[in-house]
């Protein structure tokens, strides 16, 4: 079952995901990454592990939101062999030892720009030994007999923009003292009679030592180099064609 969030149904959508990763440890998890340590139905979520022994190694989902640059907008699974799909990162890693973080399958996860994405991740949860469909989530696939899920929405044009957009705006603001220097009729810009540019009010004149600039060039010799007059050049190379015309005769 494959549904999307709708936003209009769901005010308080949370941030989207900005990065999914594995982890090898729960007391190892990175600052602001959120674990996925138990499935839906309460049971461990240990994506290594398989159905009959348990073993010493542990992997577990994590995400994060604090990545505000960009966002996850799609999650496979694929098998090893297989060629990664356009678009697509391996999670190939674990982001606390750096071991491997899957051994039957691979996650691929695709992340664009906040600015640019439509629609977006926004929770991630692992199924155990409950087939029930869950309602608004994707499933990309099993592992050791527990199936990963996620659900996707539509970002709000609202939450494109990059938060620290504003910021900058802000810093980049003149101060009230500047401002009445530079722009002293600021009012009509707001009032959209006219704007002004930072070149309002600056004279575009030739500066007045250059009015007695001599009229001809003088022969200027230098290293031994004569620098003829525009007159000189036309009157030593002088030819009038009378070869060509001749011939045209």
């Amino acid at each position: 079952m494959s549904d999307t969030l709708d936003p209009s149904r769901s005010p308080d959508l949370p941030e989207p995901i900005g990065s999914v990763g594995v982890v090898a440890s729960l007391h190892k998890v990175p600052d602001g990454y959120q674990v996925v340590a138990q499935t839906t139905d309460g049971g461990d979520a240990d994506l290594w592990k398989d159905g009959l022994f348990k073993s010493k190694v542990t992997r577990y989902l994590c995400f994060t939101r604090k990545n505000q640059d960009s966002v996850v907008v799609d999650m496979k699974f694929i098998d090893l062999r297989d060629a990664m799909p356009m678009g697509f990162t391996p999670v190939l890693e674990t982001l606390d030892t750096k071991e491997p973080a899957l051994r039957k399958r691979r996650l691929c996860v695709k992340i664009c720009p906040r600015a640019s994405a439509q629609t977006v991740l926004y929770d991630i949860q692992v199924m155990g030994r409950s087939k029930l469909s869950r309602s608004h989530y994707t499933c990309i696939g099993e592992l050791n007999n527990m199936s990963i899920w996620y659900s996707a929405g539509d970002l709000p044009p609202t939450q494109r923009g990059l938060p620290s957009v504003a910021n900058k705006t802000k810093t980049s603001t003149a101060s009230p003292a500047t401002s009445a220097a530079t722009r002293p009729h600021f009012e009509h810009q707001a009032s959209g009679s006219y704007a002004l540019s930072a070149m309002d009010g600056v004279p575009f004149t030739i500066s007045e030592r250059f009015n007695d600039a001599p009229k001809e060039t003088q022969r200027v010799s230098l290293m031994g180099i004569t620098i003829k007059s525009l007159a000189e050049v036309e009157e030593e190379f002088q030819y009038n064609f009378s070869t060509e015309r001749s011939i045209a005769l």
